[in-house]
């Protein structure tokens, strides 16, 4: 059985819980600065799986979805200027969208780890960022999951808005979503150099 790097864990461990800080502190009008440290934990995935194979780096994603799961728990408890800093909708919705969206990142990149270096964690994180973004907020801002939580008045989320104050007239939690998914496709692309620098760098080691 490949083992899985402590490093590893350490560091997809690290990603959630600084992930679950940043979200609470808002970057602009759409957008937290968790958006820009979550991406961080396809690229964690994608070495994992190159290094190690397949069976480590589901087993990674598991660490970091039971951390997931606990900040959430603690988040839920802490009380904020509308109520719990978490809601059980927000908890589901990140705990199943990190989940399948990690679990879809490693299938995707073991199929295509035998092609040119870049194309498996490219179009894995690529359709996986998309697959976390959607489920995310679907699940813990839409008003068509409402009956999942009754108590919690997502109101704020479906105001009719212009599509990131431009576009056509859509609900703000659609807006929130395109914008964070843009910033984990544009992550996505940069992360291939950290990528390649890495696995070349443990690789020398290596041998």
């Amino acid at each position: 059985m490949p083992r899985t790097p402590l490093s590893g864990v350490a560091a997809m461990a690290a990603v959630v819980v600084v992930s679950n800080i940043l979200v609470q502190h808002l970057l602009g009008q759409w957008l937290t600065w968790g958006a820009l440290t979550y991406p961080v934990a396809f690229l964690v995935t994608d070495v994992t799986n190159r290094l190690h194979g397949p069976a480590a780096a589901r087993r990674m994603v598991w660490a970091g979805f039971a951390t997931g799961v606990a900040c959430s728990l603690v988040g839920t408890q802490i009380a904020g200027e509308a109520g719990p800093l978490v809601t059980w909708r927000i908890a589901l919705g990140s705990g199943l969208a990190f989940l399948a969206a990690q679990m879809l990142d490693v299938a995707l990149f073991d199929r295509l780890r035998t092609g040119p270096w870049w194309r498996a964690p490219l179009a894995s994180s690529l359709v996986a960022s998309t697959v976390d973004t959607a489920l995310f907020f679907t699940i813990a801002f839409s008003a068509w999951l409402a009956p999942l939580e009754p108590g919690n008045d997502v109101g704020w989320a479906n105001a009719v808005l212009p599509l990131l104050g431009a576009g056509p007239a859509a609900p703000l939690w659609v807006s929130l979503a395109v914008a964070d998914g843009g910033v984990k496709l544009l992550l996505a692309l940069a992360a291939l150099l950290p990528f390649r620098l890495i696995v070349g760098r443990i690789a020398q080691r290596v041998v």
